[in-house]
This record gives C-alpha cells, sequence and structure tokens, in this order.
C-alpha cells in the first residue's frame, strides 16, 4: 500500500473500471438487474413526495407565506437543472452509488469519499426525521378512528416529551423486512405505494380547490424574498428522490436508456405534484394557521369539510407516503455503502450479498439499525437541515462532474446530453449554491462536524485500504 502522498487524494478511478465493476461481480457480489423503467420512476416518485408536503409546509409556509409556491418553483427549478446532469453522468455511469461514483471518477477519491459522507448523512438523517413523523399521523388516524392517542411515553423521543418512539422503530423494522426479500419485491410493493398516495394527494386538491379563497394569497410574500429563499433552502430536501433513483445502477434494465428516462419522468411527476397542492393547501387557508399545524392537509381538509373521514383518508395517504419514503431512502443508504466498500474505502462487510435474495444483507442490518436508533431516542429538528446541505452539495457536485467529463473524455458513450451546455451544469451550481446559504448557521456548524469525522475515517482507514492504493 506505500507511504501516503498528497497526489493519491486526487486519484481517478477511470470511467471503464466503475462501469465494468458494476457488472462484473462474482455470484455472491452482484446485484439483481430487474428494475423497469416504470419501477424507477415510481422509485423516484416515492422518494420525493411526503415529508415535502405532508409535513414541511408546516414550516416553509410560516417562513415565506403564500410565496412558498415561489420557493416549491425555485426548488424544482434547481432540481430539474441538476436531474439534467445526472440524466447524463447516469447514462455514462450506469452502476450503483450516485453522485458518489460520478465524483470518483471525475474529481478524485477525496472529493468522492467526502460526497460519500454528505450521501450517507442526508439519507440517515431524512430516513429517521421521516420515520420520527409516522408516530404523529398514526395517532391522528387513531383519533379519527377510535378517538384514542398512543401515550407521548411510547410514540415520540427523549428530548420530545416522550421516551422510546415506538411507531418509527417498526417503521424501521418493516422495511427492513421488505428489503431483505430482495430488491424485486421491494421495488413492486414501493410501485403499488406510490399510485395510492398520488390518488390521496389529488383527492386533496379537488376538495382543497374547492374551499379555494383568493383572500388566502394576500400579503403574498410577508417575508420577502428572504423568506421565499430560506422556504426554498428548507424544503429543498424532498427532492431526495433524484438521488435515490441513480443509485439504483447496478440493478436497473437497459440503464443508459432507463436511467436517464427515470431521473427526467420522476421529477417532472413531483414539480408538479407539489405546486399543485402547495397551491392549493394556501388558497384554502390563512397562511398564519400553518405554524405549528401538525398534519396540515388532513386538518385543512376537516375545516373545510366537517368530516374526519376526510382527514382519515388523509392520514391513511401520509401513512403510506412516509413508509414508501423510508424504504426508498434506506435502500439508497444501503446501495452507496456498497459501492464505497466495492472500493476498499469501507470494510468488505456492506459488500456481502446473499445468494438467494442478491441483496447486501449485512449491510441492510446495520443501516436499519442505526436509522431506528436515531429515529428511537433522537428529536431531528434541528437536523432536518442538514439533509438539505447533503442533498444540495452532492447535486452541486454532479453537475461539475458533467463539466470536467466533457473536457477530460468528450469521446466518452454518453446515452444522454446535457443540453445548452455549459449553460445548464454552471446554472445547477449556482441554484445549489444559493440554496446552500439560506441554511441557518447551525446547519453549518454540525455539517462542519460531520465532515471532520469523515475526514478522520478516510485518512485512518479508506486512505490505506483503497483499491487504487496500488
Amino acid at each position: 500500500m506505500g507511504q501516503f502522498r498528497a497526489a493519491d487524494l486526487l486519484r481517478r478511478k477511470p470511467v471503464g473500471r466503475v462501469i465494468a465493476e458494476g457488472g462484473e461481480h462474482l455470484p455472491e457480489e452482484s446485484l439483481d438487474r430487474s428494475i423497469g423503467l416504470f419501477q424507477l420512476t415510481m422509485l423516484g416518485v416515492g422518494a420525493t413526495i411526503g415529508t415535502g408536503i405532508f409535513v414541511a409546509l408546516t414550516t416553509a409556509v410560516p417562513a415565506a407565506g403564500p410565496a412558498v409556491i415561489v420557493s416549491f418553483v425555485i426548488a424544482g427549478i434547481t432540481a430539474a437543472l441538476t436531474a439534467l446532469c445526472y440524466a447524463e453522468l447516469a447514462s455514462t455511469i450506469p452502476v450503483s452509488g450516485s453522485s458518489y461514483s460520478y465524483a470518483y471518477a471525475t474529481l478524485g477519491e477525496f472529493t468522492a469519499f467526502l460526497v460519500g459522507a454528505c450521501l450517507l448523512l442526508e439519507y440517515a438523517v431524512s430516513a429517521s426525521a421521516i420515520a420520527v413523523g409516522w408516530g404523529q399521523y398514526l395517532n391522528e388516524m387513531f383519533s379519527d378512528l377510535i378517538g384514542w392517542r398512543m401515550p407521548d411515553a411510547i410514540a415520540k423521543a427523549p428530548g420530545a416529551g416522550g421516551v422510546f418512539n415506538l411507531p418509527a422503530v417498526v417503521l424501521v423494522g418493516s422495511c427492513l423486512i421488505l428489503l431483505l426479500r430482495g430488491v424485486k419485491e421491494s421495488v413492486t410493493v414501493n410501485a403499488v405505494l406510490v399510485v395510492l398516495k398520488l390518488l390521496v394527494l389529488l383527492f386533496f386538491v379537488v376538495i382543497a380547490f374547492s374551499g379555494f379563497h383568493t383572500g388566502n394569497l394576500t400579503p403574498f410574500a410577508p417575508m420577502g424574498v428572504a423568506g421565499i429563499g430560506a422556504a426554498a433552502s428548507s424544503i429543498f430536501f424532498s427532492y431526495i428522490g433524484i438521488d435515490a433513483v441513480s443509485t439504483a445502477g447496478d440493478e436497473v434494465k437497459d440503464p443508459r436508456r432507463t436511467l436517464p428516462l427515470g431521473i427526467i419522468l420522476s421529477l417532472l411527476i413531483v414539480t408538479g405534484v407539489y405546486i399543485l397542492v402547495a397551491l392549493a393547501a394556501v388558497g384554502a387557508q390563512p397562511w398564519t394557521a400553518f405554524a405549528g399545524q401538525e398534519a396540515g392537509l388532513a386538518v385543512i381538509l376537516r375545516n373545510l369539510t366537517g368530516q374526519a373521514w376526510t382527514s382519515l383518508i388523509l392520514c391513511l395517504g401520509a401513512i403510506v407516503s412516509i413508509f414508501s419514503i423510508t424504504l426508498v431512502v434506506m435502500y439508497g443508504q444501503t446501495r452507496i455503502l456498497y459501492a464505497m466498500s466495492r472500493d476498499g474505502l469501507l470494510p468488505s462487510v456492506f459488500q456481502r450479498v446473499n445468494r438467494k435474495t442478491q441483496s447486501p444483507d449485512l449491510n441492510t442490518w446495520i443501516v436499519a439499525a442505526f436509522i431506528a436508533l436515531l429515529a428511537a431516542f433522537v428529536p431531528l429538528d434541528t437536523l432536518v437541515n442538514l439533509t438539505s446541505m447533503g442533498t444540495l452539495i452532492a447535486f452541486a457536485i454532479v453537475s461539475l462532474g458533467v463539466i470536467i467529463l466533457r473536457r477530460t473524455q468528450p469521446d466518452l458513450p454518453r446515452g444522454y446530453r446535457v443540453p445548452f451546455y455549459p449553460l445548464v451544469p454552471v446554472a445547477s451550481v449556482a441554484f445549489c449554491a444559493y440554496l446552500i446559504a439560506g441554511l441557518p448557521l447551525d446547519t453549518w456548524i454540525l455539517f462542519a462536524v460531520w465532515a471532520g469525522a469523515a475526514c478522520l475515517i478516510y485518512f485512518g482507514y479508506s486512505v490505506r485500504k483503497s483499491k487504487l492504493a496500488g
């Protein structure tokens, strides 16, 4: 392995080798290519639609007022620009690991490891935060059905008035069981859940527009441009679905065609639904009513109709939504660890694949245990913005990767090319930087701590164990 050299930080993994390792493994180390375009698109939609609509409006609307609609547009534009960049790199480097694999081929090993750390932070925190919210919707459902709520001791984490968040652990355990059965079963279940979720949101839109009042849209931007930007920054984590799609590179049929199509289709569906639901919500009740409102969409329907059954349908939709998102985010986490382990940057336990199910079982158990512990014992309100930080950094790296790979390997086969190059990737980086700047100071501090810990692991283990170490 030799002595460490500064040049080791910049060593890149050849694109040809990245692709070859994505499809040429021993049977016990390879993943089954069983995901088609529809399933992949539903994977992206399932990872995205949920938290940003069912939960984030409670914090985003008070920050921006009715102009939260513009915040979703800004976030959607940023995601769209990045989606085009993801589509090119996904068609060029169609393997698991998403922006981690792309960074390894374009920006070097150290940057790739930091990107991987961002993705792990992004996925673990988002999965835990989403799981924590599951109990709120269960309680609302129980209240509508039988007039009973779970005691705080088993429904909330310490620091939030409880002892142990049991519903969150049950949720993570259910997702673990599905993932251990194999990816084909997991994504099939996810596709069904996504269709049901979209139908529930359509139900909300139809009823909410029946009570739409234009007076609720004034004042449109009470917090000004700063409020619009702050809301866009905080809700951007809900676009994690784009990244989750590209983590499936090793398991997609005809990846050069299917990956870019799946990314773009899922982004179009998600952005359209977000804007439509946000518009219906802010038109149905005053923007000042959103602050501190739990299960906001369900409350809006109950207030409009005076009927508990409308709230119940929304609660069931939220429960389905949170389940499907947690499933996809846990799936993405395991595949990123798989890719980093395959490169020698993490221990080999993360790439051991079950011969029968073709899934990384030990990897999945470790991820589930970590997420369940966070969800059970940690109130994650102050950490949610970290998910946006990790997502935005990963997206910016992908956009830079398109520029670098176009310059260094212009003749590389590409199933899809970014239009209006280099304007699109440059604009993507600029939009990501704008949203990162809008995140609060405590998010920057916590992110610096996480990045420092990642550096300790890299210099203490990964730089010596890397497959590129010679």
